[in-house]
C-alpha cells in the first residue's frame, strides 16, 4: 500500500466519522511508510492537527474535528495500556506492534492541554538494522579519531547535541563494532530502543530508585569491559563514570550540550575537577542531522551571493582534509562553484529531501585543549583552541557535505543558524 493511498483512506475515515480503530492503525501505518520518527496529535481551539516529524521537521498531514479526538485518544490509550479515565496528568508507556510486516516499538506520551490531551508517539522500527559505524558519514580526521577512541581499553567517549539528533544511533553503531565474543559489554538505557545480541542491556527504572548512577555502580561489579550509559544527567553519574574510566573501563554516554566544547564546561559546572577531564575523556562527539537531497530529483545550480559567504569556511575545511582528489575538485569549484538544490518528486513524497545526513564535530583532548581546561577557560576559548589544533568544526563538515552533493547550501545554513559559534 502506497503512502498517498493510506493518507487518502485515513482522510475518508475521519471525515465520515467512522471506524476509529482503523483510523488509528492508518495513522501509524502512514507514519511508517513515510519514515517518520514521531507522530504528533494536537488538539487546538477549533480542530485537531495530525503532524509527522519527517527528516527533522514537523509536517502537517491532516486536520479533523474536535469531537473525534476523545475517541482517538481512548483508542491509543487502550493500545498502550494507559488509564482511559485519567486525563488530568501526563502518562507514558511503550507499545509493541507489527504493521506491514515491520516490528515496531512506539513510545506513547500523553499531555493534558487546555484543549484536551496531546499525544506524541516516538517510532522505533525494530526491523531496521543498526547502521555500521562507517555508514554514518564520518569522514577524514573525524573517522580516525573515533576509531582510535573506541579501540582504547579505557576512557570516556561522549556524544552531545539536542534531543532527536540520533546520538544513541552513533553509540549503538560503536557498540556493534565493539561487540566481540571476548568482550563483556553492558548498557544502562532509558528505554532500551534496540536490542543487540551479545550485549547485556538493562532498563533503568527511576520510580523504584534504579537510576543511572545506581545501575552504573552495580554494573562495575559485573566485570564489564565496556559500559554504555544512556545519559549523564547528574554529578553522581558523571563521578562514577570517571571512576570507571580510570579503573580500566571504556565508557560511552550522551550529554545534552550545544557543541563539543560546551560539554567540558558542563562537566565542570557539575563539579567535576578540571584535572579529571583530560585524564578520563578520550573524545567528545557533537553531531547534528540535516536533510539529504533526494537523489532522483535534485538538480544542479550555481550559487552566487550565498557562495561568497562560505568561501573562507571552505578554504579552512580544505586545509584539514588529506584527500587530494577532493581538494583539487574543491579548488576548481571555488572559481565556478556548482551545488545541487532540491526539487520534488514522488520518490521523496514531494518534500524535496529524502532521509538524513549525519554531521560531526569531534573534539580531541590535545595538549592545547588540556591547558585550556586546567586554566578554567570558557567554552568559546576551548573551541577556538580545538580548531587551531585541526578540529573539523560542524560548519566545516556541513560545507564539505554540500560539496559532496549530499545536501544543499540552503539546508546547511538553515541548520547553521542554531550554531552558537
Amino acid at each position: 500500500m502506497k503512502y498517498n493511498e493510506v493518507v487518502q483512506k485515513l482522510k475518508d475515515i475521519v471525515y465520515r466519522w467512522e471506524n476509529i480503530q482503523e483510523a488509528c492503525n492508518l495513522i501509524i501505518l502512514a507514519a511508517v511508510l513515510w519514515d517518520s520518527s514521531d507522530i504528533h496529535i494536537e488538539p487546538l481551539s477549533s480542530y485537531v492537527r495530525l503532524r509527522y516529524r519527517l527528516d527533522w521537521e514537523l509536517t502537517e498531514i491532516l486536520e479533523y474535528q474536535n469531537f473525534l479526538h476523545s475517541w482517538i485518544v481512548a483508542r491509543f490509550k487502550i493500545m498502550s495500556d494507559l488509564k482511559i479515565d485519567e486525563s488530568r496528568i501526563p502518562q507514558d508507556w511503550r507499545l509493541s506492534t507489527t504493521i506491514e510486516w515491520k516490528s515496531l516499538d512506539l513510545r506513547v506520551s500523553t499531555l493534558p492541554t487546555v484543549h484536551g490531551e496531546k499525544i506524541v508517539m516516538r517510532i522505533v522500527d525494530k526491523s531496521k538494522k543498526i547502521p555500521k559505524l562507517h555508514e554514518l558519514g564520518i569522514e577524514w580526521k573525524n573517522w580516525e579519531l573515533i576509531k582510535k577512541a573506541i579501540s582504547l581499553p579505557n576512557g570516556i567517549i561522549l556524544t552531545s547535541w539536542p534531543t532527536g539528533s540520533w546520538k544513541s544511533t552513533t553509540l549503538y553503531s560503536a557498540l556493534t563494532d565493539l561487540n566481540k565474543i571476548w568482550v563483556n559489554i553492558m548498557t544502562l538505557e532509558d528505554p532500551v530502543e534496540n536490542q543487540i545480541d551479545g550485549i547485556n542491556q538493562s532498563q533503568v527504572k527511576p520510580d523504584i530508585w534504579y537510576t543511572f548512577a545506581y545501575g552504573l555502580r552495580t554494573a562495575l561489579r559485573q566485570d564489564p569491559d565496556i559500559i554504555m550509559v544512556w545519559e549523564m544527567r547528574d554529578k553522581e553519574t558523571v563521578d562514577i563514570a570517571i571512576e570507571a574510566s580510570l579503573t580500566w573501563h571504556l565508557v560511552l554516554s550522551t550529554i545534552h550540550t550545544n557543541n563539543a566544547s560546551e560539554t567540558i564546561t558542563r562537566m565542570i559546572n557539575m563539579w567535576v575537577q578540571p584535572f579529571l577531564i583530560p585524564a578520563s575523556v578520550n573524545i567528545i562527539i557533537a553531531q547534528r542531522l540535516v536533510r539529504k537531497l533526494c537523489p532522483y530529483c535534485k538538480k544542479q545550480v550555481k550559487i552566487s551571493e550565498l557562495w561568497k559567504t562560505v568561501v573562507e569556511d571552505i578554504k579552512n575545511a580544505i586545509q584539514i582534509t588529506d584527500k587530494k582528489e577532493l581538494m583539487s575538485r574543491v579548488w576548481n569549484e571555488l572559481k565556478n562553484p556548482i551545488f545541487y538544490e532540491p526539487v520534488w518528486c514522488e520518490h521523496c513524497n514531494w518534500l524535496w529531501y529524502k532521509w538524513r545526513v549525519w554531521l560531526y564535530e569531534v573534539l580531541e583532548i590535545t595538549p592545547g585543549v588540556k591547558e585550556m581546561i586546567l586554566a578554567w577557560r570558557s567554552a568559546y576559548n576551548i573551541n577556538n583552541q580545538a580548531v587551531k589544533d585541526w578540529m573539523i568544526s560542524l560548519e566545516q563538515d556541513w560545507i564539505m557535505k554540500a560539496l559532496n552533493w549530499l545536501t544543499s547550501l540552503e539546508e546547511v545554513y538553515r541548520v547553521a543558524k542554531s550554531q552558537k559559534w
